[in-house]
């Protein structure tokens, strides 16, 4: 169990065995586009201790990003990283981003794109068509989304990676055209890319679990219309995307499906989360048969399965509400089906 978000962030950033075995593998620096959101400034820092666990501390971490919160800025410097402050989106040349061997795309558009879908083409499409030219001789890993599947049924496993492609809503569209992009970078290019497939992670500050036990103990029903859901602990999920640079390939990029085993229902996790906590859930809605549902069992075959199972990542996220530990202020709108965010 965390009494700080310092103990959070160390867990986070603590190493395993198999990454600093890949990391040892690695030729050359690592740069990490948009580090400055909900997974970036954890996944730097685990970068960084993973090569030094691995006896490769001169190799550079660059984290960039606008750097709109000053202080994960400075607490990434006073470790070892680079920060970089630059905007991708500014329109300007990238050829001033840092030279790396090796790079994770985080970048990118979701939550008010509804009203500005142009925002998530120009992020989710566009910029990936500069970053592919500016790092075409590079290893690049993809942060994309499970949201470009469609909803399946909850009885059938989930989406698998040969499944076609069948994005709901144009924020999916333009995630599934941020994968087209780096695809034809892999084809024409012959730039090495690793796609990751992501849904959903769980950090304890933000995540579906953080969105269930906060509706819990604000006394909230739980809308059980998408009855189903994926995920993952994000420490597993950024020693995946770390450890994916050495599969990265062309000229077809390789695809990874990233969440947990479990296909968790949202009513039996809701009301142990509420138990956790001393208190009963109320419920509203009807469990749909369809959610949106990933089959990971590839990834759980080359990288092992999470470190972190579901029955302790509910644990741990009924403690750390209890404790009065803060949240990112930031759903994860998991229960959207019509693709609308």
């Amino acid at each position: 169990m965390f009494t700080s978000e310092q103990e959070l962030e160390d867990r986070l950033a603590t190493p395993s065995a198999a990454l600093t075995a890949d990391v040892a593998g690695l030729d050359g620096d690592l740069v990490v586009l948009g580090a400055g959101g909900k997974m970036g400034p954890s996944l730097v820092r685990l970068a960084r201790r993973a090569l030094e666990a691995a006896g490769r501390g001169s190799a550079r971490v660059y984290a960039v990003s606008r750097w709109s919160d000053g202080r994960a800025a400075r607490a990434l410097a006073d470790e070892g990283v680079e920060v970089v402050a630059h905007d991708l989106m500014s329109g300007g040349d990238l050829a001033g981003l840092p030279d790396a061997a090796n790079v994770v795309f985080m970048a990118g558009a979701k939550f008010g794109t509804s009203s500005a879908p142009y925002q998530a083409w120009a992020v989710n499409a566009a910029l990936p068509a500069a970053v592919a030219r500016r790092y075409r001789d590079s290893a690049i890993a993809v942060f994309s989304t499970g949201n470009v599947y469609p909803l399946v049924d909850v009885a059938g496993g989930g989406s698998a990676e040969e499944d076609r492609p069948d994005p709901v809503g144009e924020y999916a569209m333009s995630c599934l055209g941020r994968e087209r992009v780096f695809e034809h970078a892999a084809a024409a290019y012959g730039t090495r890319v690793a796609i990751l497939r992501l849904n959903y992670a769980v950090d304890l500050r933000y995540g579906v679990l953080a969105d269930l036990a906060a509706t819990v103990a604000a006394g909230e029903p739980v809308d059980l219309t998408t009855g189903h859901v994926n995920v993952v602990w994000q420490g597993y999920a950024n020693e995946v995307a770390l450890r994916s640079l050495r599969h990265a390939r062309a000229p077809e990029a390789f695809t990874l499906n990233l969440t947990g085993p479990e296909t968790a229902s949202v009513r039996r996790t809701a009301a142990r989360l509420a138990a956790a906590m001393g208190t009963e859930a109320s419920f509203a809605g009807v469990e749909s048969g369809t959610a949106l549902l990933n089959d990971a069992s590839r990834c759980h075959g080359l990288f092992g399965y999470p470190d972190v199972p579901l029955d302790t990542l509910i644990a741990w996220q009924a403690a750390w509400l209890s404790r009065g530990l803060p949240l990112s202020g930031k759903p994860t709108k998991f229960a959207v089906r019509d693709g609308r965010f």
